[in-house]
């Protein structure tokens, strides 16, 4: 049973909005994908570890995650499991693993749509879904 798969309503943004190119230098993660998963029910984020220090926040289970459809601005937010918890990896991290993060996807997202996604005071913008 998934709980929280929808999406979330409000205005919520970011005043720290980044590239992908200067995202290793100032949080140590490197975008590897993002894609549909879970015959397109899920978004599959996945980040590379660049700077284990720099990288601690975005594995803080406190720092909120959420991803914005930029054609629609709906938010959609990281699902939480009954015995998982949060579909999220966190805990300490390693440099040069490769980590995932899953938003819920009541159908908004679709390949090829323009979304950004939120960790925490950080915004990273104009990610292709494949």
């Amino acid at each position: 049973m998934i709980v929280g798969c929808s999406s979330i309503n409000g205005n919520l943004r970011s005043d720290s909005e980044i590239s992908t190119e200067s995202l290793a230098a100032q949080w140590g993660i490197q975008v590897e994908m993002i894609a549909l998963t879970a015959a397109g029910r899920m978004v599959d984020f996945r980040y590379r570890v660049i700077d284990e220090k720099k990288a601690v926040p975005v594995f803080d289970r406190n720092t909120k995650a959420y991803l914005i459809h930029q054609s629609t601005n709906q938010t959609l937010a990281v699902p939480t499991t009954a015995k998982v918890g949060p579909l999220r990896t966190t805990g300490t991290p390693e440099e040069g693993r490769v980590y995932w993060m899953f938003f819920g996807n009541p159908g908004v997202v679709k390949s090829g749509d323009r979304v950004n996604v939120v960790i925490g005071d950080v915004k990273i913008s104009d990610l292709v879904v494949q």
